[in-house]
């Protein structure tokens, strides 16, 4: 809903320029699933070195904090591209924008495959961070542009899917692609994955003339006045500092505090993906309806799964149960928060849509920061429990100011 509370809410945002247009031909479902799996290959990219992270560290002879830079980089780049982009390209046809995004992400995938030393690497991280900004900001609302209005949460669901799908399939595979022929093999996959989306969206998406509503930077200015956003941006980036800071630096609390062998990881983290698909789509089908207890309870649940993984996590059986859990509590993460932000901007979801990539991007990043200083100098351990608190904190926030 608008934050009625806020006069600016009445009236129209300022740059907010409307102009008549015809209705473009709809992609369809066909469409909907080509978005789904540009989202699914660019959230595989950007969380791949989670299950890598001790071999790329190996490999350049850096430790696991300095190769947590590969998910800093992407995080914060993205949070400056969202808006960036989005605002650069208002005049332009969003089919034509997202193609070359994932031009720009199949070049990312193989300089990671082909590079020479760590700078290599972040180069190629940055550039993913490019694609990640621009690439949610547009495609988190294009479901109404896709579908008749009755089936546009559908779509949306769908699309969200994608996001612990990459936990499900791309992470795991790209373990076990990893432990077999090296980590670079699985970002040359990821690679000519990436081309065949390319083509998928080529096929299956229609023209997408800039939206009647366009972008601008009175419009996002307008959304951050109101109280709704500012406190969904709180919520954001609490949940996600919680979740990322603690989930980058997983795979080496598994392998040092549960003793985890590199298939047992792979194991686990599959687990989690496959509980994260499960939270996303009860999630879809009540955070429309009931977002203060979803958001709620999907961080009061991550709390309890990082504060009790250093007591029960160290055995086998006990992480699945806590990872699986985690799972859960995360997969409902960005539904629910993209849902606070069309809530208070139900008149410009793609503004909406930079607001939330924007400020989920650069908590990432954020996290993955904090999480690199703390893990080397104290251990994996307490990245957990401080991952734990935090989600506290968000859950009593999510229980207090929530849109209802």
């Amino acid at each position: 809903m608008p934050d009625t509370a806020h006069p600016a809410a009445l009236r129209p945002l300022p740059q907010s320029r409307t102009r008549p247009r015809n209705r473009p031909r709809t992609g369809g479902w066909p469409a909907v699933l080509a978005v789904t799996a540009g989202v699914f290959a660019i959230v595989t990219t950007e969380i791949l070195p989670v299950g890598l992270l001790t071999p790329i560290g190996a490999s350049f002879r850096i430790s696991d904090g300095t190769a947590g830079l590969t998910m800093t980089l992407p995080g914060l780049v993205a949070a400056v591209a969202a808006p960036v982009v989005t605002v650069a390209t208002r005049r332009a046809d969003r089919r034509t924008v997202l193609c070359a995004l994932l031009l720009l992400l199949a070049f990312a995938d193989l300089l990671n495959a082909f590079a020479p030393g760590y700078g290599a690497v972040l180069v190629a991280r940055v550039a993913l961070g490019l694609v990640i900004g621009a690439f949610w900001s547009i495609g988190s609302g294009l479901a109404p542009r896709l579908v008749p209005p009755d089936r546009q949460a559908r779509a949306n669901t769908v699309i969200f899917t994608a996001v612990p799908l990459g936990s499900v399939l791309g992470v795991p595979a790209g373990v076990l692609l990893g432990s077999l022929a090296g980590w670079r093999a699985a970002f040359a996959a990821m690679g000519v994955l990436t081309l065949l989306v390319l083509a998928a969206l080529l096929l299956c998406l229609p023209p997408l003339p800039p939206p009647a509503t366009t972008t601008g930077l009175g419009v996002l200015r307008g959304l951050l006045a109101g109280r709704v956003t500012r406190t969904g941006l709180a919520m954001t980036f609490l949940i996600v500092l919680a979740h990322f800071g603690g989930y980058t630096y997983v795979t080496p609390f598994l392998a040092e505090v549960t003793h985890a062998g590199p298939g047992l990881i792979g194991g686990l983290l599959l687990a989690y993906g496959a509980a994260g698909l499960l939270g996303n789509l009860l999630a879809g089908r009540c955070a429309a309806r009931s977002l203060r207890p979803v958001f709620t309870a999907a961080a009061a649940l991550l709390a309890c799964a990082t504060l009790l993984l250093p007591v029960l996590g160290t055995t086998g059986p006990g992480a699945t149960a806590l990872l699986l859990l985690w799972g859960v509590a995360y997969g409902a993460v960005p539904v629910c928060s993209l849902s606070w932000f069309l809530a208070a901007a139900p008149h410009a979801p793609e503004a909406a849509g930079v607001l939330f990539t924007a400020s989920f991007q650069a908590t990432i990043g954020i996290a993955a920061l904090l999480g690199g200083a703390v893990v080397d100098r104290t251990t994996p351990t307490t990245v957990l429990l401080l991952a734990g608190a935090t989600a506290l904190l968000a859950a009593a926030l999510a229980a207090a100011t929530a849109p209802r």
